[in-house]
């Protein structure tokens, strides 16, 4: 049957706290929003999770508590002269709570809009985001708003909503019910209860008799599209981006492609693919290809711009022109190198002769004295000591066997063979 009401997600999104399912650790007794609920008093906030966790409907038990005037906003299609309209109704009828979902995808400008007025307490700042705030927040705002992080609903959540649904949905509940399995359906859920409501009501709307048994069988074959087996908390989601990153390390394209799209499929976050690709290029790749990291530079900042679907096509020729590249890991070997030195000598003096100099004392102690400027000199070199006394001659950075870090161990070897040993 097709119901000209509301989808089922939104007739069950839940208006108090006591019949909000999940997030304990900041609703339970004596949890932070809890108390805030109770208390009626709101402070700006972000709540940063997945899709599907509750936050939305949080905000909106907040505001309700609190009693304060709602108003939402998408950042997908909303822009600055929709924000500064809430603010000035906000100015002339008083303190509301403005609800952003996805305030990640506002630019630095839309942000920046919003801090007068969080500033001055004419709205409640609540963003919404599945992006780590961090990266995707403008400081100025974030350190006006307390972070919320809100988890994944666990299997027993998912259960709990499936059976209130069933039982308590005036559509829904005018059948006879019964879960005979319910892995297929907490599975294609995500974790995600949009996506579990959604599946309950297309099944209600598919299956015509007056007794429904939900089987995996059934769930199966009703939703037709499985997506990909993929946790992104969970071991899967580890597995499928060590085996991406060492499909490129070892200069193998197609297998770098096949976990590529298996991540892409089950949903990954591609800033985190575009980061990961990040690390490798200058991890793996390094001096032996300098492009490398600019590519995947590049890659990130497009990722950032474009999202899916049209975002998968920079990480595709990113991932193909990591996996092709000369390989090197001598700058992540220098590195280590230099924390081992770092360590085990401890806070060794810098040299007198490479020292700043700013103050007449320090010139009167010989601070930077013997310093040579190397563009005095021919070939823009001056043979100076710049190691701490205790450690010097001792080499951190060895270049790798490749053309590129062979032509820099060449330059090193004329310049410090008898030191460095090149």
């Amino acid at each position: 049957m097709l119901f000209e009401t509301a989808p089922l997600a939104e007739r069950m999104r839940p208006t108090s706290l006591d019949t909000y399912i999940g997030q304990q650790h900041l609703v339970g007794e004596g949890q932070v929003l809890r108390k805030m609920a109770l208390s009626g008093r709101l402070v700006s906030m972000i709540l940063w999770g997945p899709p599907g966790v509750g936050k939305t409907t949080l905000a909106n038990i907040l505001a309700k508590a609190a009693q304060l005037p709602f108003y939402s906003l998408s950042a997908v299609s909303a822009g600055i002269k929709d924000v500064k309209e809430v603010i000035e109704k906000a100015q002339r009828s008083g303190k509301m709570v403005l609800f952003i979902d996805e305030i990640h995808r506002f630019n630095k400008a839309q942000q920046d809009s919003l801090l007068g007025a969080v500033e001055k307490g004419h709205i409640i700042l609540i963003g919404a985001t599945t992006e780590n705030p961090s990266f995707e927040v403008i400081n100025a705002l974030l350190s006006r708003c307390q972070v919320y992080v809100l988890q994944e609903l666990s299997k027993t959540d998912l259960q709990q909503l499936v059976q209130r649904a069933i039982s308590t949905d005036a559509e829904i509940s005018k059948r006879s019910y019964s879960i005979v399995e319910d892995t297929a359906l907490l599975a294609m859920s995500g974790g995600d209860a949009r996506k579990l409501l959604n599946i309950i009501e297309l099944i209600d709307e598919t299956v015509l008799s007056s007794k429904v048994e939900i089987t995996d069988a059934l769930v199966s074959e009703i939703v037709q599209t499985k997506t990909a087996q993929y946790d992104k908390n969970g071991e899967n989601h580890y597995d499928l981006i060590s085996a991406f990153i060492k499909s490129m390390r070892g200069s193998d394209p197609n297998a770098a492609m096949y976990y590529l799209v298996r991540m892409i499929e089950g949903g990954e976050d591609p800033k985190f693919i575009a980061r990961r690709m990040l690390i490798l290029a200058s991890e793996d790749i390094g001096n032996a290809n300098p492009n490398a990291l600019l590519l995947a530079t590049a890659c990130f900042q497009s990722v950032t711009m474009l999202g899916y679907p049209e975002c998968s096509i920079p990480l595709s020729q990113t991932a193909i022109y990591l996996a092709t590249s000369p390989k090197s890991n001598a700058s992540y070997v220098a590195l280590q190198n230099a924390y081992s030195v770092v360590r085990e000598t401890g806070d060794l003096p810098v040299p007198l002769a490479i020292r700043n100099a700013p103050t007449k004392l320090m010139k009167e102690l010989n601070y930077g004295k013997a310093y040579k400027y190397a563009h005095d000199f021919e070939g823009n070199f001056a043979n100076l000591e710049f190691m701490p006394e205790a450690i010097t001659g001792r080499k951190i950075y060895d270049p790798g066997n490749n053309t590129r870090e062979q032509e820099v161990r060449k330059f090193l070897r004329e310049r410090w063979k008898d030191k460095y040993g090149y």
